[in-house]
């Protein structure tokens, strides 16, 4: 029966704060201006931490209706005390790394919004959380730095690829070579959009919506393009062949016009035709250089010009190169 009171205490607590939480919730979810405003980060960071602080605070009500001694009651405070320091600390770290993934996408600012920038928020929010619990427990942290430093060096001889791994993405992130957004191409062939630089990894999205994983050691090593800088404007060769007796003025002419019509080619730079390689023995050879916006997409740019330069030519006259039949000898004796 002694436990009957605090027990009563302890529902009729958690109840109380759990309606209070729930109209706190509403009350911020309802006043939120976006999915990615202030309110909404705030009421998603605490979701399930409220619900725990509602337990905690319902406990921290009933225990003092409960028959504990002292001592156990300043441990059962200090325990629950302990618990509301990681528990905001936790809060504090997701509300931190969502507040600055918003605030770099809205300031286009690449490093912000990539997952190592996120993980770093936490380790340093979290670091804090951990010397705040450590300072209210009274514990002194020389001894933990001395046991940390020497795990530490075993830990780094044991894990050199993955800190090597991490570094590189530090260094990703500061030198800036590629960002989330960016469009690369490695020398070993890899391309595709970046669409997130890890502590481990940077995560590449191909044209055939597949994902590469990269170590991020491969981008920092390897001879990288990024086709996104300065701009995400490129220039596209397109090989343009033509029969002997064609016009070379007149077939670039057709090429530069067919070039012009398509949406998707920049007029600055405008299209260019070069007569380039020029005359071969069996046809006339050119080069069509056009500006598009961005290199996804490019291929299908190419063929949809090729498609129009021949529609063009057919209906100019424009000689198109003589095919060339070989015979293949089938061995036999005559």
């Amino acid at each position: 029966m002694a436990y009957v009171r605090p027990a009563a205490t302890f529902l009729a607590g958690f109840v109380l704060l759990l309606s209070i939480r729930h109209l706190l919730l509403r009350w911020v979810k309802r006043h939120a201006a976006a999915p990615t405003g202030f309110a909404s980060i705030v009421s998603e960071s605490i979701q399930f931490p409220s619900f725990l602080w509602a337990v905690v605070g319902a406990l921290l009500i009933a225990i003092r209706f409960a028959p504990l001694t002292e001592k156990q009651l300043d441990l059962t405070e200090k325990a629950v005390i302990a618990f509301l320091i990681v528990s905001f600390s936790l809060a504090t770290a997701s509300f931190s790394a969502k507040m600055l993934a918003v605030f770099g996408d809205r300031q286009r600012m690449p490093m912000v919004v990539a997952g190592m920038t996120r993980t770093l928020t936490y380790v340093v929010v979290l670091s804090i959380g951990a010397l705040t619990l450590l300072a209210y427990l009274k514990l002194s942290i020389t001894p933990l730095l001395t046991a940390l430093g020497v795990t530490g060096l075993a830990v780094a001889l044991a894990l050199q690829d993955t800190l090597a791994n991490f570094f590189a993405g530090v260094h990703i992130l500061v030198e800036d070579p590629i960002s989330v957004g960016s469009f690369i191409r490695l020398s070993t062939g890899e391309e595709g959009t970046v669409t997130d630089i890890g502590w481990r990894t940077t995560r590449v999205l191909t044209g055939q919506n597949n994902t590469i994983v990269i170590p991020n050691t491969k981008i920092t090593s390897s001879i990288l393009t990024n086709y996104s800088l300065p701009d995400e404007r490129v220039v596209v060769d397109i090989a343009i062949l033509a029969g002997l007796d064609a016009d070379p003025e007149q077939a670039m002419a057709l090429m530069v016009d067919e070039a012009k019509k398509q949406h998707d080619v920049l007029l600055d730079p405008p299209p260019l035709a070069f007569f380039d390689p020029g005359a071969t023995p069996t046809h006339l050879q050119f080069k069509l250089e056009v500006g598009t916006a961005r290199r996804i997409g490019s291929g299908y740019l190419k063929s949809r010009l090729r498609v129009a330069i021949l529609r063009r030519f057919r209906e100019e006259g424009v000689p198109l190169p003589a095919v060339t039949v070989v015979a293949a000898d089938s061995g036999a004796k005559h």
